[in-house]
C-alpha cells in the first residue's frame, strides 16, 4: 500500500482528497493545525476503508510547523508516495486593507511551505524512481488578484518548472487550479458568497477526482472542469488590462463583504 501525505486535510478540498485517497487504499499522513480534528478524521477513514491514517500536527505559517511535515516528508523507513499540498487561506479586504503581518502569512503557507515541503518530498521520491506532488492552487492564479491571486500563480508557475526538471525521473508533479469549491474557505476568511453565481460552484469531490485524473494522466496542470478551462482559456488571449479589470470588478462582486 502507497502512502499519502495531505496538508490541511481535515476540511474542504483536503478533506475530499483524504476521502478518495482512503477509498482507493491508499494509506494516510494529515496535516493541520487542530489535533482533535485530526483525530476524529484519522479514526473515520481507518473505520470506514481499514487503512492507516497517521495524524501530524503542525501549523504552515511557522518555521516549526513546515519543519515537522519536512521531516516527515524525509523519512525513507516510511516513505511517502504522494504529497497533497493543500494547505491555504484567503485573507478578507483590498490590497493595504490587510495587515502586512497576514499578507506574510499567507506567503509562508501559500509559498514558502509549498516550496520546502516539495522539495522534502521530490528529493525522497526521486531517489526511489517513482512519487508525486499535487499543488493545489486556484483559478485565481490566471487573473491580476492581488496577494492571493499572486501567490497561486507562483505555485503553478513553480510546479510546472521543476517538472520539467524533474522529467524522466519517475517523479511527477502538479499544480491543480480549481474554481469556486463549496468548502470552509470563504466563511473562514469571513467572505461573502451569496452573489457568487450557482453555475461557478464546484464540488469537491468532483474536482478531487478530476485532479487525480490528470495526474495519471501525467499533465503538470489540471483546471478540473470544462467551465473554468473556457475562462482560463479567455483570460489567455483578453487584453491584461481588460482582464485586470474583469478581476478588480468580480473580486467586488463576488469577493469578501
Amino acid at each position: 500500500m502507497t502512502t499519502a501525505l495531505i496538508t490541511g486535510s481535515t476540511a474542504g478540498i483536503g478533506a475530499a482528497f483524504a476521502r478518495r485517497l482512503a477509498s482507493d487504499g491508499h494509506n494516510l499522513v494529515l496535516v493541520a493545525r487542530d489535533t482533535e480534528r485530526l483525530g476524529e478524521q484519522a479514526t473515520e477513514l481507518h473505520d470506514r476503508h481499514g487503512i492507516e491514517a497517521e495524524v501530524l500536527t503542525a501549523d504552515l505559517a511557522t518555521d516549526e510547523g513546515i519543519e515537522a511535515v519536512a521531516a516527515r516528508l524525509s523519512d525513507r523507513k516510511s516513505a511517502v508516495d504522494l504529497l497533497v499540498n493543500n494547505a491555504g487561506f484567503g485573507n478578507k479586504g483590498l490590497y493595504l486593507d490587510v495587515p502586512m503581518a497576514d499578507e506574510l502569512r499567507m506567503l509562508k503557507v501559500h509559498c514558502e511551505a509549498v516550496l520546502r515541503l516539495t522539495s522534502a518530498a521530490a528529493e525522497s521520491m526521486r531517489e526511489r524512481g517513482r512519487g508525486g506532488v499535487v499543488n493545489v492552487a486556484s483559478m485565481a492564479a490566471f487573473t491580476p488578484r492581488g496577494t492571493y491571486g499572486a501567490s497561486k500563480a507562483w505555485v503553478v508557475q513553480f510546479t510546472q518548472g521543476v517538472a520539467k526538471d524533474l522529467a524522466g525521473s519517475g517523479v511527477r508533479l502538479m499544480a491543480m487550479c480549481p474554481g469556486f469549491v463549496r468548502t470552509e474557505f470563504h466563511e473562514r476568511a469571513g467572505m461573502g458568497t451569496d452573489n457568487i453565481p450557482g453555475w461557478m460552484w464546484l464540488d469537491a469531490d468532483k474536482v478531487v477526482a478530476a485532479g487525480l485524473a490528470d495526474l495519471a494522466r501525467g499533465r503538470s496542470l489540471s483546471i478540473p472542469d470544462t467551465r473554468y478551462k473556457v475562462l482560463a482559456g479567455l483570460t489567455k488571449v483578453a487584453p491584461r488590462g481588460l482582464a485586470s479589470g474583469i478581476s478588480s470588478k468580480a473580486g467586488r462582486k463576488y469577493g469578501p463583504k
